[in-house]
């Protein structure tokens, strides 16, 4: 059978360590929040730059793009659009809490409603963040695709002349006089 005594009286120092440990219980859920709200400004300005940076035009239809490319765009700006909003989400459920009210009943004591809540958010925020930068990447790979994917060929049935000495034809050079001109410059 276990038995249970007590523990030797508290020190001066065991007194100090709980009052230190209870003020910082005390202000985390603040701390967590401040910190949540300057990520989702700061991760904000970061897709503005990038949505700016994004303006500078490569290709602005992606029709023009090799087979595949285009639809390859199509499925990074969708996955790149969804992890931006549920990065969104999670950072304003890390900056303002959970969209529900609590039952009175089923609420903690306040410390350690606040630990859990401070936790829950310090979840959100890094979500939030990871997400966002994924958002980020693929907006870029979107782009760079764009940039640098291959043009869609020209249709098979125009054959390209033989490589060599251009024709008339494609300098612009034509009409009856074509011949003379040619025999006055040799």
């Amino acid at each position: 059978m276990i038995r249970l005594r007590p523990g030797p009286p508290a020190t001066v120092a065991d007194l100090h360590r709980a009052q230190q440990l209870a003020g910082l219980l005390r202000g985390e859920l603040e701390r967590v929040r401040a910190a949540a709200v300057a990520w989702r400004n700061g991760l904000g300005g970061l897709l503005v730059a990038l949505v700016g940076f994004s303006l500078i035009r490569g290709r602005t239809d992606v029709t023009t793009l090799a087979a595949g490319w285009g639809a390859l765009v199509g499925v990074l700006l969708l996955a790149a659009l969804a992890a931006g909003v549920a990065g969104a989400l999670a950072l304003l459920r890390a900056a303002h809490g959970r969209l529900r009210v609590t039952p009175v009943a089923a609420l903690p004591p306040a410390p350690l409603g606040d630990h859990l809540e401070a936790l829950a958010a310090v979840r959100s925020l890094r979500t939030g963040v990871g997400l966002v930068l994924l958002c980020t990447a693929l907006l870029v790979a979107a782009v760079g695709v764009t940039w640098y994917a291959p043009a869609r060929q020209s249709s098979p049935a125009v054959s390209s002349p033989a490589v060599g000495r251009p024709s008339g034809a494609e300098v612009g050079v034509a009409g009856p006089g074509v011949g003379a001109i040619r025999q006055g410059l040799a």
